[in-house]
């Protein structure tokens, strides 16, 4: 099993722009989640914590899973990129319960 490695100084530019951008779409919504949950733990609303919870699966969710994936196995881009639709899916559908489920 041969894996191509490339340094981080002979990659190209557009790939670190795009490596940086989804670890940023990751951070971002780390953080807006981590909001939404203390808003779940002061007033204790459910919706929240769905909400919170879609969050990471939409963006932070996806990210770790192509790292891991990635790095841990060589399953093909094929896996990796069905397993980030999973959970991008999972997490809208928390998001779509967050503002129409009954709670």
């Amino acid at each position: 099993m041969s894996q191509d490695v490339v340094r981080v100084d002979e990659a190209p530019l557009f790939e670190l722009l795009t490596i940086a951008s989804l670890f940023l779409v990751a951070l971002l919504g780390t953080i807006i989640a981590y909001q939404a949950y203390r808003g779940y733990r002061r007033n204790g609303t459910p919706s929240m914590l769905y909400l919170a919870t879609g969050l990471l699966l939409l963006t932070l969710f996806p990210f770790v899973i192509n790292v891991v994936v990635t790095t841990l196995t060589s399953p093909g881009q094929v896996v990796t990129v069905f397993l980030e639709n999973v959970s991008r899916l999972c997490g809208l559908v928390a998001i779509m319960y967050s503002l129409y489920g009954r709670h």
